[in-house]
Parts: C-alpha cells; structure tokens; sequence
C-alpha cells in the first residue's frame, strides 16, 4: 500500500522533537512516555512486570466501569497537523478496536482548561497495525488528545504536522536556527539516506549514537557528491555554520560544502544556487564551526549540504537572522 502524502511531514509529537506525553486516565500496564519514542515498539517474550507483560508503548488495565481511556500530549511546537499514525504493533489481545482524537490551542500550556475539538471521529483499530488517518483540518494546535474505547495497548502515537513558530517572538538581530525542525526547518531532498535519515540532521540536541543522523552508503564512483536538501524554517542571512561528525570515526565524509538559494514561492531546484560554503576538509567524531568561511549575504530560503564522496554526519545548525 502506497505510504500517505503526510508522512513527508515532520513528526511534531516526537519525543526527540521535545513532545511530552503530559496525563493519561490511566497507564497501569505500560506508561505513557512510550507513546511518542522512535519506531514502532519492540516485543520481548519472557519480560514481565510486577504489574503483567512488560509492553512497549501505553496501554491502560481492563475497564471495569462505564468509561474510556486517553492521553495528553503536548506537541514538540505549535503546528497545523496533517495527519497521525495511530500504531498498534504487538498489540494483539490487548489492542483497543477504536480511537478518536481531539486536539486544542492553549498558549498558556493549561491544556486541562482547553476547549477541544475532534479532528478524528471514532474510527476502527485492528490489532497489530499501522493506521494512517489524514487530518483535513488547516487550525494551529498545542495539544492532542487521543481516546481509546474502551481500553488497551497503543505501540506509537505519530503526528506529522508543519511547524507554526511565532515569528513575532524573534528579533531581527538575534541569532537563531534557521534549518532546526523545531523552528520549521525541513530536510526536503536528498539523493541517499540509506542507513538513516535526512530529517536527523536538523533535530534539537547531540546525536545519541551513529544511528541518530544522516548517512549513505559507501560510494565506490570516482569525485562522487552526496546531498540533502533542507527548507530553512524562515527567509534569511546565514552567520554561522556547524557541521558535526560525532559518532562517525571511519565514515565520516573527507570533505563538504554548502551551497544556497532563494526560491520562496518556486521549486529550489529550478534555481541558481551559490556557494554559501566552499569545499573543506571535515574530520572524525567533532564539530566544525565555520563563521568566516561564509561566502556570502545574500538571503536564503534553502540550503544544500554536500558531502565528498560519502559517509555520515550527525547535526547541521544553519545560524543566522531573520528577514521579515
């Protein structure tokens, strides 16, 4: 079955994107906080609790009373969400057969107090699987809330959505991400993430392991270029650079560069790129900060990154202000 149009999205209720699952009506058997990891769980036959089978993600005890569960959670930013993934993997006797899902916009954070509305009616669950559901709604949210009836086990909450920062909150002259995912930014392209991928690059934090950035296989072309394109999160001028190999020690890329665009209402790659950075010689398990290096002023929407002849790189910060 052909993957829905708003994976291309970024997850805006991961954990690793600062989501937070903030209240349940009840996670007796498996807490909440799984809810918003990476993947789609895990299964381990032998594992118990002194409460029952240990699961990965949440799921509440048997209801006895008249009633549903759900759970809170705060989203990473406020965004227009496209769509969820309402997973139910290794959940099989225990999954529950529907959700809904309401979502609110509390800029306080006082979600509780909220008026909240369905962006999801009730809809069927089967047990052991991905649901797609597109969210045909265009209003900005802070928060959802996903229902379960009555009970059960849900492996992995996935809400892709696009990020809305408040661009009235950032002065001209500050120094901000331009291409981090929680400021909007988006790794649009690329030609090979083949061992993880693209959309690492630009997630808050140091990357935990050498899984936790963007890498491609091993090239044997001669001069071979590899690249990722990235949609800055707001048009402007780029101050400083970070390029950070850590975890990567023998595959690391010999070299990179930057190149940049302007293309705010068109398709970046019908434009005439510059160079932004010229070619330099990168080395292991580091960051390499590049100021004076930059070539040039002139504003940007988009950057591409390339790495000579391959290899893995963990974070990309793309610094700069904001031209409004």
């Amino acid at each position: 079955m052909k993957n829905p149009e708003f994976l291309k999205f970024i997850n805006v209720g991961a954990e690793k994107l600062g989501a937070k699952s903030m209240s349940c009506s009840d996670d007796f058997f498996a807490e909440k906080e799984n809810l918003l990891k990476e993947g789609r769980g895990v299964f381990i036959a032998d594992k118990y609790t002194d409460r029952g089978k240990w699961m990965d993600g949440w799921e509440s005890r048997r209801k006895r009373i008249e009633g549903h569960d759900w759970c809170i959670v705060k989203l990473a930013e406020t965004s227009i969400i496209k769509g969820v993934d309402v997973d139910t993997n290794h959940f099989l006797g225990n999954h529950p057969p529907y959700c809904s899902i309401e979502a609110c916009n509390s800029r306080s954070g006082d979600s509780e107090s909220s008026e909240w509305f369905e962006i999801l009616p009730k809809s069927p669950l089967d047990p052991g699987s991905q649901h797609f559901f597109e969210i045909l709604n265009d209003s900005q949210w802070t928060h959802v809330k996903l229902h379960i009836y009555p009970d059960g086990g849900v492996a992995r909450l996935k809400i892709y959505g696009e990020v809305k920062k408040n661009w009235e909150q950032v002065s001209n002259n500050e120094l901000i991400d331009l291409a981090a995912a929680i400021n909007g930014g988006k790794s649009i392209n690329c030609n090979d993430m083949f061992f993880s991928h693209m959309d690492n690059l630009i997630m808050p934090g140091k990357g935990r392991n050498m899984g936790d950035g963007w890498e491609t296989k091993r090239n044997r072309t001669p001069e071979n270029r590899d690249w990722v394109m990235i949609k800055l999160a707001h048009k402007g001028l780029v101050k400083k650079i970070v390029v950070d190999t850590k975890h990567f020690k023998g595959n690391y890329p010999d070299t990179c560069s930057i190149d940049g665009c302007f293309a705010p209402n068109t398709d970046p790659q019908e434009q005439d790129w510059f160079s932004l950075l010229d070619r330099v010689k990168l080395g292991p398990d580091q960051e390499h900060i590049f100021e004076r290096e930059i070539l040039t002023d002139k504003m940007l929407t988009h950057i591409r990154l390339n790495i000579f002849p391959d290899g893995g790189i963990s974070r990309l910060r793309v610094l700069g202000n904001i031209i409004r």
